[in-house]
C-alpha cells in the first residue's frame, strides 16, 4: 500500500513576518494540531515526513543569483533591508531567518513532488507550501522563493512530460505563471477573484501563454461576491475538460483558503463545503489524468482560527482517503488549545453550511450571458479552448 505524505516540521513556523501581519505562522500549527486531533494523522497508510530546507542550488532552478543573495543579506540583517528584489517591503517585509525559513517551505514541496513521482508516496501535501507570487527576480504578496515553481522544475528533471498547476488560491497565481510563461510542458490553472479588484491585478483570460507556449496559461477572472454555486461552477465549467485535453502527468495544486467568505483579504464568498468539494475534484482529477499521482500545497488564507486550519484539515482528509464530514464538530481538545493560546473560540463544527446543499448547475445546462460568473467562464474558455481544438459553447 503506497502511503500518503503530509510534510510537516515545527520549523514552519519560523515564517513569520511579524506581529500584525496577515500570514500568521500560527495557521500553520492550528492545522497540524487539528488534523492530528481528527486521527487523520494516525493511520499505517499516513506517513507524516520529515522536511530539509532546499539548497541553493535547488532555488536557483527557478530564482535569480542575486535574489537569493538579497534575501541572504535581509535574513541576517532585517533591518538592512530597503525593498531590492522584493525584500523589506510592506507586504513582504525581511525578518531573521527568512532566508532559511523560505528555503524550508520549498523543501518540503520538493521532497512530496520527488517521492510522488518516484511513486513512494501516492499523494502528498504540504501546507507549507504553494507560495505562488514569488517571482524569478523578486519576493512578492507574502511570498519569498516559490516552492511550486521549483518542485515543478524538478518533475520535469525527474522526466515529466507534463505538469498541470491548479491554482485555486483566490489571489492570481502569477508567480508559476511567470515561471512556465513560455513553457510547453507545463500548464497552468487560475481560478480567481479577478485582477481589476484584487492583488496582483493580473490573470485575465487573454493572459495565455508566451509564443512557444500557446494557451498553457488559463485564467478563469470571477466578479467579487462570486459564492459557492459559481465558484463550482465555473471549476467544473473549465478545469476538468483543458486538463484532460492537456494530458499531464503529474497534478500540483494551490489549495489557497482565502476565498472562504470570512477572509479579510478578498471579495468572494465560498464555504468550508465548497473547498472541500472541489479538493476531492482535483484527486479525482489526478487519478483520471495522472495515474493519481497528486502534490497538494497550501497557500493563501488569513483568518487564522476558523478558516485555515479547517480547510486545510479538509485537504489532508481528502488527500488521505479519510474525507472529514463537514458535520463532525471541531474536537474539544483543539479548541481548548485556541481558547487557552489564542483568548478566543473556534468553530463548533467542520463545515458552515448546517447539511444545505449547494447547487452549482452544469455549465450543459446552458450557458447564462446575463450572469457574471457565466460571462467569465466564457471570456476564459474563448481564449483557450479553441487552441486546443475544443469548441467553447459546448461541454
Amino acid at each position: 500500500m503506497t502511503a500518503t505524505w503530509v510534510m510537516w516540521d515545527e520549523r514552519y513556523t519560523a515564517y513569520d513576518f511579524g506581529p500584525g501581519h496577515p500570514m500568521h505562522p500560527s495557521r500553520l500549527d492550528l492545522t497540524h494540531r487539528l488534523a492530528d486531533a481528527l486521527g487523520l494523522l494516525d493511520h499505517d497508510d499516513v506517513e507524516v515526513r520529515p522536511v530539509e530546507p532546499a539548497t541553493d542550488e535547488q532555488l536557483l532552478t527557478v530564482h535569480s543569483p542575486e535574489m537569493i543573495e538579497a534575501v541572504k543579506a535581509a535574513s541576517a540583517d532585517p533591518a538592512a533591508a530597503t525593498g531590492r528584489h522584493g525584500v523589506g517591503t510592506e507586504d513582504t517585509p525581511a525578518f531573521r531567518g527568512m532566508h532559511e525559513a523560505s528555503a524550508l517551505a520549498v523543501g518540503g514541496t520538493l521532497v512530496a513532488a520527488e517521492a510522488v513521482w518516484a511513486g513512494r508516496a501516492r499523494h502528498a501535501v504540504n501546507i507549507g507550501g504553494g507560495l505562488h507570487h514569488a517571482m524569478p527576480t523578486s519576493a512578492s504578496g507574502f511570498c519569498v522563493y516559490n516552492d511550486a515553481a521549483v518542485a515543478i522544475h524538478r518533475l520535469l528533471e525527474l522526466g515529466a512530460r507534463k505538469v498541470l498547476y491548479l491554482d485555486l488560491d483566490v489571489h492570481h497565481g502569477d508567480g508559476v505563471e511567470r515561471a512556465f510563461w513560455d513553457e510547453e510542458r507545463v500548464m497552468t490553472v487560475s481560478l480567481h477573484e479577478t485582477g481589476r479588484a484584487l492583488f496582483p491585478g493580473t490573470g485575465f483570460p487573454g493572459d495565455t501563454g508566451g509564443p512557444r507556449a500557446a494557451d498553457s496559461a488559463v485564467n478563469v477572472a470571477l466578479p467579487p461576491g462570486t459564492g459557492d454555486e459559481g465558484w463550482l461552477r465555473a471549476y467544473q465549467a473549465v478545469v476538468p475538460t483543458i486538463a484532460r485535453t492537456f494530458g499531464p502527468d503529474v497534478v500540483v495544486s494551490q489549495h489557497g483558503c482565502d476565498c472562504h467568505y470570512s477572509d479579510p483579504l478578498a471579495h468572494l464568498s465560498v464555504s468550508m463545503e465548497a473547498m472541500a468539494t472541489t479538493y476531492a475534484w482535483v484527486r479525482d482529477l489526478a487519478e483520471d489524468v495522472a495515474g493519481g499521482r497528486w502534490v497538494a500545497l497550501g497557500g493563501g488564507g488569513y483568518e487564522l482560527v476558523d478558516v485555515v486550519p479547517r480547510a486545510w484539515t479538509h485537504l489532508i482528509g481528502v488527500a488521505t482517503g479519510r474525507p472529514v464530514d463537514p458535520a463532525t464538530p471541531v474536537p474539544q481538545e483543539w479548541l481548548d488549545h485556541v481558547l487557552r493560546t489564542y483568548g478566543r473560540a473556534g468553530p463548533e463544527l467542520m463545515g458552515d453550511r448546517d447539511g444545505r446543499p449547494i447547487r452549482y448547475g452544469d455549465w450543459a445546462d446552458g450557458y447564462q450571458p446575463e450572469d457574471p460568473v457565466d460571462s467569465a467562464i466564457m471570456a476564459t474558455r474563448r481564449a483557450i479552448f479553441p487552441g486546443w481544438g475544443l469548441d467553447p459553447y459546448l461541454d
